[in-house]
């Protein structure tokens, strides 16, 4: 994979890591976008009592981890593998693999044109990474028809190669998250504002809401990718909580793991 961050991490980011080395009380790994190295306390590889740190972590084993700490002095990175959720896990790696889609597509337009892969796709990214924080982002763009080739100060021969093979191999792929609102309300008309806080959640034709009973609503978003879908859920989920607070009512809400 060619994909590469400079710098170093913010905290709490997901990152892909590959294990190179175990220790008693600590793992070694190295974070595959940025190429530099980090560690895993044994503390942070799994809850409870560790008796073989061996049987979570072996190295060339890919993990997702969660940064915790960056001393950019001394460029010390600490991750943690147990507080990754099972859907921060597939997230990264469905983020990973997309990146990877988006490579082979350079790949084969440097093979047509017999033209080196690394170069043609530096000469790609080093254009397209002024707006776009990774290549897939901006193909899915290309597909949706918001952005062109043309824009950019690529070989015009590129750009309509590229594009012709970016239409045909990549789908607009949609992707959901939900979770639980558990909404109750002490007013009279009660039921109305229940049905009205609901309402304000309806901000966008991509969120569904189907009532579970005894109060609970399940809520579901699609979304392009996870970074929209959870800024609409996030944003939807305020808007009922708020709603439903400021008329005699409670709510909460709880995301799906």
């Amino acid at each position: 994979m060619l994909y590469h961050k400079t710098g170093l991490p913010e905290e709490s980011e997901m990152v892909m890591c590959t294990v190179t080395n175990v220790q008693h009380n600590s793992v070694f790994v190295k974070l595959d976008e940025y190429g530099i190295d980090g560690l895993i306390h044994i503390s942070e590889i799994s809850p409870g009592r560790i008796r073989n740190i061996r049987d979570f972590v072996k190295e060339g084993k890919k993990v997702v981890c969660k940064v915790l700490r960056v001393n950019k002095e001394r460029g010390q990175v600490d991750l943690s593998l147990r507080r990754v959720n099972e859907t921060q896990r597939r997230q990264k790696v469905d983020e990973i693999k997309q990146e990877q889609k988006a490579e082979k597509i350079v790949e084969h337009v440097a093979q047509v044109m017999k033209k080196d892969f690394e170069k043609l796709y530096n000469e790609i990214t080093k254009e397209v990474f002024k707006d776009y924080d990774n290549l897939y982002t901006f193909f899915i763009d290309i597909v949706n028809d918001d952005v062109s080739l043309s824009e950019y100060d690529i070989d015009k021969k590129v750009v309509e190669e590229l594009t012709n093979l970016v239409k045909q191999r990549l789908k607009p792929a949609k992707v959901s998250i939900k979770g639980v609102l558990k909404l109750t309300s002490y007013a009279p008309n009660g039921v109305e504002i229940i049905k009205e806080s609901i309402k304000k959640s309806l901000i966008d034709k991509n969120i569904e809401v189907k009532y579970l009973g005894a109060g609970k609503f399940d809520i579901n978003v699609t979304a392009l990718d996870y970074k929209e879908a959870e800024a609409l859920l996030d944003k939807s989920t305020k808007a009922i909580l708020e709603f439903i607070n400021k008329n005699n009512g409670h709510g909460e809400f709880f995301r799906e793991k």
